[in-house]
């Protein structure tokens, strides 16, 4: 009889067919991340078709060569560029956040940095008068005549929020006595974020000027991204994500449920704060330099696992992906719908990533559904 050779088994030929699909959608991603940034330099209040005769004749009108470089390098370019870059620290944040709560509900919020971030804002515009000129967005582009050599005006509305942050992961952790017991840890981050958002309403409250510029670091804003919170954004990008690979087989341990992941020899202390800290250095960046971006976080894993079905390694490189796609095109929306107005951007995630979430349980709830 002539030798049979077997057949690959299903669950191989399953991987091997995912493993395709995610490299294929990782392609895809950042092919489509590069569209977005040639795109950014065409939308906005001043069209391309009047930017690129001034911008490749610099033997004419200098001034007006002058006016498009600096529209188009300096703000454009690094304003989606930043977009894609706080989205990618979202979409990250946001699948370690679901796989540590082995919740896909879960978003980077959890902790209670939104509510932190918020609060260290609030109190940062309130002990300047509350008339810091203008928020540019969480950037912190703060115009004051005076308190000019206060500490606040130095450390910036974006070091505040990022600080306001990192406090409030901190004191998260000291609620929840560490972080040996998940559900305390998600109850501790739930009643933090209650608290510092009561506290950030009553100092809103009591300083009425500050209402203004808390409210563009409320609702998001990509406008004041420069090249520097870029190459910081990209940084921690690159770190959190070289950590979060490095801790995703523990992950998808955990993932099994926490006896099987001891049972694995997995280390389930050390592994929670390590993924605590990725998460809260990753939402605390992203929300220091644009604001409070709903949806991102929450919405990127989702769309990642309805294409593929990956282990945690790849499903953090590829929703962080796709959040960077997320929010550089409702940065192109939030400009283009309304030119030469703007509409805030964490307001465009909010209604679209709400209405995809309502589809999404209105699917699973369905006959034949999932649930």
């Amino acid at each position: 009889m002539s030798a049979v050779m077997p057949l690959p088994s299903v669950p191989t030929r399953a991987r091997t067919v995912h493993a395709r699909r995610g490299g294929w959608l990782a392609v895809a991603l950042i092919v489509l991340a590069l569209c977005l940034l040639a795109l950014g330099t065409a939308v906005g209040s001043m069209g391309l078709e009047n930017l690129l005769p001034a911008l490749w004749n610099p033997q004419g009108d200098s001034a007006a060569h002058a006016m498009a470089q600096q529209i188009v390098w300096d703000i454009r370019l690094p304003r989606t560029l930043g977009a894609w870059c706080a989205g990618a620290l979202l979409g990250l944040a946001g699948a370690v956040a679901q796989g540590l709560f082995r919740n896909p509900l879960a978003d980077p919020y959890l902790l209670g940095s939104a509510s932190g971030a918020s609060l260290g804002v609030a109190i940062a515009l309130a002990l300047m008068g509350g008339g810091a000129g203008m928020l540019g967005g969480a950037q912190g582009a703060i115009a004051v005549s005076v308190y000019s050599s206060h500490w606040l005006v130095r450390l910036g509305l974006t070091g505040a929020a990022f600080v306001g942050a990192v406090l409030a992961v901190l004191l998260t952790l000291v609620l929840a006595r560490g972080v040996q017991h998940t559900l305390r840890l998600l109850l501790a981050g739930v009643v933090v974020g209650v608290v510092l958002g009561a506290f950030t309403s009553l100092i809103l409250l009591l300083s009425p000027d500050s209402l203004q510029a808390m409210q563009a670091f409320l609702l998001g804003s990509t406008g004041f991204v420069g090249w520097t919170s870029c190459v910081l954004m990209a940084a921690v990008w690159l770190l959190c994500l070289l950590v979060a690979w490095l801790l995703a087989r523990g992950l998808d341990g955990l993932a099994l449920g926490e006896a099987t992941a001891q049972s694995l020899g997995l280390r389930l202390a050390p592994l929670r704060a390590a993924l605590v800290a990725v998460l809260a250095l990753a939402t605390g960046t992203a929300v220091a330099q644009t604001g409070l971006i709903a949806f991102v976080g929450l919405a990127a894993p989702h769309l990642v696992r309805s294409a593929v079905s990956v282990p945690h390694g790849r499903l953090m490189l590829l929703s962080s992906l796709m959040g960077g796609a997320l929010l550089a095109g409702a940065d192109l929306l939030a400009r283009g719908l309304l030119a030469p107005q703007e509409l805030p951007v964490g307001v465009l995630t909010a209604v679209l990533g709400g209405g995809y979430l309502l589809w999404l349980m209105h699917r699973r709830t369905s006959p034949g559904g999932l649930l």
